[in-house]
């Protein structure tokens, strides 16, 4: 049975009949949805299309979407053409790094402002969240020169040190998710002499499996993606595959492989999509439950 054809009146289902206006409104939203889907998934395939195009098709005038011959060979020279694996073992270096200190850090942060009492905890909180607003390229050459002058550059010390700071997202995350908890489980701890550092590793931390895995996956993502960091902080031979692939794919003369660069992204999302798709369960769950409680 179509629910959707029945509204609720006076705790009674009655038939709601579905009007030619309706029926306009209905396929305008639907137009619109299909009209975004198209807009969205667009870039993705002209990158799968260019990955999957010979030199003369990439010459080819005018230009042709989708290749009449597929050239599997520039995925093999993408994965040759650089040391691939060692700038992937990079990149999976940082991004794990970062995400585990972050994740940590952010759920310590979220704890004190869900349980703890002490003055201005408040105004605090609403600091921290307004630096979500602050973007993050504004902070960038104040960054590079503090870290310059502790002689931090071309190592993955600042990595480090942005995952011990935290993130306000995921501490204001893992806020939410601390606040539905029931006040028994903390006072009943308490009574049993369980400190508050007892309470966060053993109780709370455990139950908040979704979030940390939110909390990682978003972070993982973050720095695996990254370009502008490594390009900034790393040289060319401990970056990440992300600065690698835009910089590396040139032929003799210098010029750009463009169908090689793209066939090389495409192999560099791979292991983010297999990430997340393990985790899509939590990461929804996580999200859903983070916002249960204002």
């Amino acid at each position: 049975m179509d629910i959707s054809k029945f509204s609720l009146q006076r705790g009674k289902l009655v038939h709601r009949a579905r009007t030619p206006m309706h029926k306009i409104q209905a396929t305008g939203r639907y137009t619109l949805l299909m009209a975004l889907a198209v807009l969205f998934i667009g870039p993705f395939l002209w990158l799968v299309s260019t990955a999957l195009k010979s030199p003369a098709a990439m010459a080819a005038f005018p230009v042709q979407f989708w290749p009449t011959q597929a050239e599997g060979s520039n995925f093999v020279l993408a994965f040759t053409h650089i040391n691939f694996l060692a700038y992937m073992a990079n990149s999976a270096l940082l991004a794990t790094i970062n995400a585990t200190l972050t994740t940590l850090s952010s759920a310590l942060v979220g704890f004190g402002f869900a349980r703890l009492k002490g003055w201005g905890k408040r105004p605090l909180f609403l600091i921290m969240l307004s630096t979500i607003m602050l973007p993050p390229i504004i902070t960038t050459i104040p960054t590079y020169v503090l870290f310059a002058h502790l002689g931090l550059i071309n190592t993955y010390w600042p990595w480090v040190l942005w995952g011990l700071a935290s993130s306000p997202y995921l501490v204001f995350l893992y806020r939410q998710f601390f606040s539905t908890l029931p006040v028994e489980l903390e006072e009943a701890a308490i009574l049993d002499g369980c400190g508050y550092g007892r309470i966060f590793w053993q109780i709370f931390l455990p139950l908040s499996l979704p979030v940390i895995v939110t909390a990682f996956l978003l972070s993982f993502t973050y720095v695996w993606g990254d370009y502008i960091a490594p390009t900034l902080f790393l040289n060319q031979n401990n970056t990440t595959l992300a600065v690698a692939i835009g910089a590396s794919y040139t032929d003799a003369q210098g010029n750009a492989l463009v169908n090689v660069q793209a066939a090389g992204a495409l192999l560099y999302i791979v292991p983010e999509i297999f990430v997340f798709v393990l985790a899509q369960r939590y990461f929804v769950r996580g999200i859903v439950t983070s916002g249960l409680r204002g």
